[in-house]
C-alpha cells in the first residue's frame, strides 16, 4: 500500500492507532499529540473509525511482514 504523505501540514486533535504487538495481538490507542496515549478497546477504536471525520489515514507496514495491516489515522 502506498502513503502518499500531505503537501500541507494537518490540523487534528487526535490519533487513532491499530498495531500489532510482538505476539502478533493487535493493541489499539487513542493519541493526544503531546499529552497522552491511552489504549482503548477494538470496540471503541471501531465506533472512532466509522463514526468520527477522518482528515487522514497513515498505513503502518512491519518490513518482513506483508500479512499484518497496521494503519493509525487522524481526526
Amino acid at each position: 500500500m502506498r502513503y502518499i504523505p500531505s503537501p500541507i501540514p494537518l490540523q487534528y486533535s487526535y490519533i487513532y492507532s491499530a498495531t500489532a504487538n510482538g505476539s502478533g495481538r493487535m493493541q489499539y490507542h487513542r493519541i493526544k499529540p503531546g499529552f497522552s496515549k491511552l489504549r482503548i478497546s477494538r470496540q471503541e477504536f471501531i465506533k472512532a473509525y466509522n463514526e468520527s471525520q477522518i482528515l487522514a489515514i497513515n498505513p503502518l507496514q512491519l518490513s518482513g511482514q506483508d500479512m499484518v495491516f497496521q494503519f493509525e489515522f487522524y481526526t
